[in-house]
């Protein structure tokens, strides 16, 4: 090859080239892979609003949850339709279960939350068992994301 036949093939293969990187520096980042696993879940995955539904219980509850102030793990309400609401504090426990406490006046245990994050939910959604302490009994529930975790 002559100098310059040489000189145009890596001039056509460097403009041949250019778009290509072009268009990977355009691509959009990934969206996060969906958590297979709530142990996978950062805990700030479970800020937010979400509603629950407890079989045997009227209507849909709102259950908002924070960071807690004191360890590595979530705190805030649960607003039941008619009802005071009630406190909430929890985490992921090392099985890797959902496990929140309730509490009606603030002082003692009146319920408990556990609850597996469902396979495909990409962290939206719990089903489990919801523990009422006054009558022992138990009941499924199942809680659902509402918008996004902030």
């Amino acid at each position: 090859m002559t100098g310059r036949r040489l000189v145009a093939a890596v001039t056509l293969a460097a403009a041949c080239g250019m778009p290509v990187a072009w268009a990977q520096q355009d691509k959009p980042a990934a969206p996060p892979a969906c958590p297979g696993s709530a142990q996978e879940m950062p805990i700030q995955r479970l800020y937010g609003t979400w509603e629950a539904t407890i079989d045997g219980q009227p209507g849909i509850a709102t259950m908002t949850l924070a960071r807690h102030p004191d360890y590595d793990g979530v705190r805030g309400t649960l607003q039941r339709a008619g009802q005071p609401p009630a406190q909430l504090a929890g985490d992921i426990d090392p099985e890797g279960l959902l496990a929140l406490d309730e509490s009606q006046d603030g002082k003692s245990i009146s319920a408990s939350w556990s609850g597996a994050l469902q396979p495909g939910s990409c962290g939206k959604e719990f089903k489990g068992t919801w523990y009422r302490e006054s009558d022992d009994s138990k009941h499924d529930f199942v809680l659902r994301r509402v918008g996004t975790w902030n």
